[in-house]
């Protein structure tokens, strides 16, 4: 019975890191380099269509957006031209390498209203109740702790805030060169339930690439 109790123990102490297949190319300098040159290949906008994300987010000149798991930066232009030189952009993320990698990025294309924040796997570390918009673009499934990031996220929206979520589907086929199955923790109902159950509200969704990708609109509550 003792040893029951103990194993029981472990196991829940071990249940909020959730995202360990995911996060399995990540672990050392040279998996993230080899990662980063991926986010940022030539062509990726013809596949994930920024323009049209940022139309989804509805940011606004003067805002604050925060891009969680910014990794080598890919959208900061986009959300830098969006909300103005009167707004500004949080750069989130837990690796110092992807931080550097998108900070570089930043200075060359001197986009002087980005602020660049480390975070830890149970915390994003943004300024509470200072964002208006807050991205995770194909980075959800990444949360070993979904319910301390979400909480975090939360924290840091303003009243009536919104989080805009950019998955995979779990299904065969959604992720290039990928197996989704595998990789993905949730599908989309299961993930609106979870956001849901950590205090949001689901406003929209859209399909961001057909076949492979959604999005959703969820509103602080």
């Amino acid at each position: 019975m003792k040893l029951w109790i103990l194993a029981a123990a472990c196991a829940a102490a071990l249940a909020g890191q959730v995202a360990s297949e995911a996060n399995r190319h990540y672990q050392t300098p040279e998996q993230r380099e080899a990662m980063a040159k991926g986010l940022s290949r030539a062509g990726r906008d013809a596949l994930q269509k920024p323009a049209e994300l940022v139309a989804h987010m509805d940011l606004q000149p003067g805002m604050t957006v925060a891009d969680i798991g910014t990794g080598s930066g890919y959208m900061l232009p986009h959300l830098s031209r969006a909300v103005g030189p009167s707004g500004r952009v949080l750069a989130e993320d837990v690796f110092d390498d992807f931080l550097a990698r998108a900070r570089e990025g930043a200075r060359s294309a001197k986009l002087a209203n980005v602020t660049f924040i480390q975070g830890t796997a149970k915390d994003p570390a943004l300024p509470a109740g200072a964002v208006d918009v807050a991205l995770a673009l194909d980075s959800y499934h990444h949360y070993d702790y979904p319910r301390e990031m979400l909480a975090g996220i939360r924290q840091a929206l303003r009243p009536g805030g919104r989080l805009v979520v950019v998955e995979y589907y779990k299904r065969p086929g959604a992720m290039p060169g990928g197996n989704a199955v595998a990789h993905i923790r949730l599908d989309e109902p299961d993930v609106v339930r979870e956001i849901e159950a950590a205090g949001f509200h689901l406003l929209s969704r859209w399909e961001q690439i057909p076949g492979s990708q959604y999005g959703l609109v969820l509103r602080k509550q």
